[in-house]
């Protein structure tokens, strides 16, 4: 299994280019269920749960051609409306198979939904909705049935912001009998480009970008070309990563209104940042200072990036307090990031951080995608070496993470 060694202590400087967004590029990808026709995406990130949404889909017949960060795929081969639990237990967004199958086919199979142990995520939701939309569900055998012989456009008020729920329910609407209204609909950037997508393929969508979407339903969707958009998340990993560090780095292929919230943040840290249309510059020579917050749905501080704030957090000046709201078991990170010398206490949905001058080099085990970047961050900023061990959960979001951070100054390398 592989792991990181990281010799810390480097100042990063240099340019950096960000990759698409993982969570813009799975429903998207999932939207090629919908059209027999050609979807032509470009910017698509080199992830694990890249290749695994794909080898799902492909076992259902759909044919995938890649070359670089481009992808042309095509569903007028798909004769197995199935999604297997072996595939879909690494992954909890194989759940966005549900809504294109049930519109497109009439029918789906679909494994309820594995992935990181960061709290439950349930599916209740989406099923919800798509039982007012007409369909006939029922869970048996740890599978979710679903029959509709055509959706029927329906009010659907659900009772949490749901990202993946609003995205099953916006691909299942798109070809439903009549106007469908989504209310309370996540208003993420990712459901945004989701939705960009769904209107070049011929879909009548209102309210992009807002908690209202109004969806018209059309007979069917034709093929398209698209680009994924810029990974926010990886974006304020990486400025986390130069703010904990020291350094001088230009971020590439984002843009900063994606992430004001985390961008505020790290001005209060005490980072110095500019942007244009396509690039942020991240400028940091000084000890960050502590900065509190709270998770919260978009637009305000994204649960992705608790983490990694909290590793700036545990080397600032002074005593900060990070709050979580979206997920009831996304500390896991704090044992870990405590083995490097740190001083954080937990108390209940709070963690207490209490800024020490430097973490120390120690071997850590990542325990899901974002905690694997707020080790990396620490280790970066280590005195010594720090190994992270189980980076299987990094390779699922981070598109070739040390090869980025090699290119900028740190010594990290892969291990086996």
């Amino acid at each position: 299994m592989d792991k990181l060694l990281i010799r810390g202590g480097k100042r990063l400087s240099g340019d950096v280019t960000i990759s698409g967004a993982k969570n813009a590029a799975l429903p998207i990808l999932c939207a090629a269920l919908l059209t027999a026709d050609d979807l032509v995406l470009s910017n698509v990130p080199h992830l694990q749960d890249v290749v695994t949404i794909t080898g799902l889909m492909k076992q259902m017949g759909l044919r995938v051609q890649e070359n670089g960060d481009q992808m042309v795929l095509n569903g007028n081969d798909i004769t197995r409306p199935e999604a297997p639990y072996e595939l879909v237990k690494t992954m909890r967004a194989s759940i966005l198979v549900l809504g294109p199958l049930l519109a497109r086919f009439g029918q789906a199979k679909v494994s309820l939904p594995g992935g990181c142990a960061i709290g439950s995520r349930p599916v209740d939701q989406h099923i919800k909705g798509l039982q007012a939309m007409g369909a006939e569900i029922h869970i048996e055998g740890g599978y979710i049935y679903a029959k509709a012989k055509r959706l029927k456009g329906a009010r659907i008020v659900t009772d949490m912001i749901t990202v993946t729920g609003t995205e099953n329910l916006l691909m299942a609407a798109v070809l439903a009998d009549g106007e469908t209204v989504l209310e309370n609909a996540a208003r993420e950037p990712e459901v945004g480009d989701l939705a960009n997508l769904l209107v070049k393929m011929g879909a009548k969508i209102e309210g992009i970008g807002t908690d209202r979407l109004v969806i018209q339903g059309v007979e069917q969707l034709h093929g398209a070309s698209h680009e994924v958009i810029a990974d926010r998340i990886e974006t304020g990993t990486f400025l986390c990563a130069v703010a904990a560090t020291g350094g001088d780095v230009t971020l590439r292929r984002t843009r900063a209104g994606l992430l004001d919230a985390a961008l505020d943040k790290l001005r209060d840290a005490g980072a110095i940042l500019t942007s244009g249309e396509d690039w942020i510059r991240i400028q940091m020579a000084r000890r960050p200072k502590a900065v509190s917050f709270r998770t919260t749905e978009y637009p305000g501080f994204p649960t992705d990036m608790q983490a990694q704030f909290m590793a700036l957090n545990c080397i600032a000046d002074g005593t900060s307090h990070v709050t979580e709201t979206i997920f009831e078991n996304r500390f896991m990170h704090v044992q870990e990031l405590n083995r490097l010398g740190t001083a954080i206490d937990v108390e209940g949905n709070t963690a207490i951080v209490t800024g020490v001058e430097k973490f120390i080099g120690a071997p850590v085990m990542a325990t899901d995608l974002r905690a694997s970047a707020s080790l990396v961050i620490a280790g970066l900023a280590a005195q010594g070496e720090t190994v992270v061990e189980r980076i299987y959960h990094l390779d699922r979001g981070y598109d070739r993470m040390e090869a980025k951070l090699s290119a900028i100054g740190a010594d990290i390398q892969r291990i086996k």
